[in-house]
């Protein structure tokens, strides 16, 4: 699924649950002590994903490396990579490039269900609100789906992709978006030039939805 959304020279793997190739995978010991002592479901998410990553990478004709967490819970890649992995309930997602042409990579996955409203008034500007229940009014050719969960993924998106670069933390309503019903995006986390906004694109099918920010390296 997240393959739908990335350009060519992007390698990705996903998986639909905890069964199959990505979940059989063993963690080195340096991941292992990373989650040593998490709950079952958790030791199970972390597993498998990251044996989509190691899928991933040898799409890229990569050989199996340790990725743990680094600064802000990012994963550490190999040198010379970029990627970012995702898990929600019933999915797990990653996906790698070479850093000299993409300098970020940023992904998510939210099962397509409405944000509490509670939640949803912390996460977005007005401006943000006012384009959601645009798209509400108005979902175009693909069906409605739940935008403001869509708009929570695209920033976690955004944001995995920008923060790489940066080292800065960022809250959500620091980074803004602006979902198009046609599939696409645009972000703008702290300090993105004006005029020159990130662009993502995001899809939902099975009751899933997805979101992928790729930058590109100047020519």
């Amino acid at each position: 699924m997240i393959a739908e959304i990335l350009p060519p020279g992007v390698a990705s793997c996903d998986a639909f649950g905890d069964s199959g190739p990505p979940a059989a995978v063993r963690l080195f010991p340096e991941e292992a002590a990373a989650v040593e002592g998490v709950v079952a479901g958790r030791l199970r998410e972390f597993t498998t994903v990251r044996g989509c990553a190691r899928a991933a990478l040898a799409r890229l004709g990569l050989p199996p490396a340790p990725l743990v967490p680094g600064h802000g819970g990012a994963p550490r890649w190999p040198s010379g990579v970029v990627g970012s992995m995702t898990h929600c309930s019933g999915y797990r997602a990653a996906a790698v490039a070479p850093g000299s042409r993409h300098p970020g990579i940023g992904i998510d996955a939210e099962p397509d269900e409405p944000l509490p409203a509670a939640v949803a008034r912390r996460l977005f500007s007005p401006a943000e609100r006012a384009a959601l229940a645009a798209l509400e009014e108005n979902p175009g050719r693909g069906g409605p789906v739940a935008y403001d969960r869509l708009a929570f993924c695209a920033k976690e998106a955004a944001f995995k992709a920008w923060f790489p670069l940066t080292g800065r933390p960022a809250g959500p309503l620091e980074v803004e978006v602006l979902p198009a019903a046609g599939g696409t995006f645009t972000a703008r986390p702290p300090g993105t030039p004006a005029g020159e906004p990130l662009h993502g694109r995001w899809a939902a099918r099975d009751g899933l939805l997805v979101a992928a920010v790729v930058l590109t390296a100047p020519a």
